[in-house]
């Protein structure tokens, strides 16, 4: 793809065992059809070094690691792309640094010449891109936050890592349609987090005032597990979700579930942070058991693009690429192209993709009960995925 790739403070091209440090940059054009994209990740580049000398040794920070990888898979995404017929100006924003901070470039409107911006960012930063993209109508793909952080009003904001309202919603519509007769436990501990799920389970569940499942609640506390065997039935499906995304629960909720499935038929789904906990992944005592989970990404590495990605990135950074290069590539590679094709209304063609990179992806507006107008867009598409011996497949 023919790029041009500017405003890039310190050389992102980084990979483990090497680092460097310039300017990558080639002259811009003055095409009128010249498209403009920010990516933005906290690289910290400016951390890892004291004037032109690498602070670290032979060492690499891991706090670096997931932006700096992100950007790398969205160059090799770049590097992919068939040729369009206008210039794209690709620029990469390190929001770690004091010099490209969301704030600052917002405060400077750097941002402003844009007619895209993609962010793998969190907590303030999103807040802040999420707020500049209603203000100025700019597009702003939020590719890892999976919150909305409260925004409303802004039919710009796209949300690919699905919101935990969307995940219990994905969870309650697939209990809906396969084992509306079974006994349905929400098992969770105190705390406001726990309440925040329950709270989303009554709402979905009670859209018009009457349930739609029947759908009992047991708070755990104290660990004491032990009391979910009185609430299942030897006589139907059990499905219990977990309330939680504190791991400490998550294990002792399997291992209780674990450890009477023989004598009652037991469905365990979790949370969608269940997928990184070591504790369900390397625990012998779960032999053969397995535990579900939701997730907007799944992609077992084996397609083309996948493939190309693998060698293009291993002769690039001399290295393998990680969860956060997918989502960097992936995100580049569907975003970029539709851009160029609808530049004028962009969101409303978030569901036109010219092919599928690795994951699947159903965008729709999230509609305000009050104004009745969109707060923002958010992916909708969610896979079932099981863990079962420290393996993680799709589930159904």
């Amino acid at each position: 793809m023919k790029k041009i790739i500017s405003s890039i403070s310190l050389c992102t091209l980084l990979c483990i065992g090497f680092l460097s440090k310039g300017l990558a940059q080639t002259t811009p054009t003055n095409s009128p059809t010249q498209f403009k994209v920010a990516l933005i990740a906290p690289l910290y580049l400016d951390s890892l070094f004291s004037g032109n000398n690498y602070r670290y040794g032979k060492k690499f920070p891991r706090f670096v690691v997931p932006g700096i990888e992100f950007i790398q898979g969205a160059m090799v995404a770049l590097d992919s792309m068939p040729n369009p017929a206008q210039p794209v100006e690709v620029s990469v924003f390190d929001c770690g640094s004091d010099a490209q901070s969301v704030d600052s470039l917002i405060l400077t409107k750097k941002l402003n010449q844009y007619q895209l911006i993609i962010g793998a960012v969190r907590d303030q930063d999103y807040l802040q891109l999420a707020h500049f993209s209603g203000n100025t109508q700019i597009p702003f793909i939020s590719v890892s936050y999976p919150n909305d952080g409260g925004i409303q009003s802004n039919p710009f904001l796209v949300i690919l890592n699905s919101t935990l309202r969307a995940h219990c919603e994905a969870i309650f519509g697939y209990i809906l349609q396969n084992h509306e007769s079974a006994n349905i436990l929400l098992c969770r501990q105190p705390g406001s987090q726990e309440d925040r799920v329950q709270g989303y389970f009554n709402e979905i569940n009670q859209p018009d005032g009457a349930p739609l499942l029947h759908l009992k609640s047991l708070r755990i506390a104290d660990s004491n597990f032990n009391q979910i065997k009185s609430r299942l039935d030897s006589t139907k499906q059990n499905i219990v979700i977990a309330g939680s995304l504190d791991e400490y629960f998550a294990s002792g909720l399997a291992s209780a579930c674990n450890a009477i499935s023989k004598t009652y038929r037991i469905t365990l789904i979790g949370m969608p942070n269940w997928e990184g906990f070591k504790s369900l992944q390397k625990n012998n005592a779960l032999k053969g058991f397995p535990i579900y989970f939701t997730s907007p990404y799944y992609n077992p590495r084996t397609n083309n693009l996948s493939n190309s990605l693998k060698e293009l990135y291993l002769a690039k950074y001399k290295g393998y690429p990680t969860d956060f290069s997918y989502k960097g590539f992936e995100a580049a590679y569907l975003f970029i192209p539709l851009l160029l094709k609808h530049p004028y209304d962009f969101t409303s063609h978030l569901n036109d993709f010219q092919q599928k990179v690795f994951s699947d992806f159903i965008f729709k507006p999230v509609i305000n009960s009050h104004t009745g107008l969109p707060d923002y867009f958010e992916n909708k598409h969610l896979y079932f995925l099981k863990i079962v011996d420290g393996n993680i497949s799709k589930a159904w």
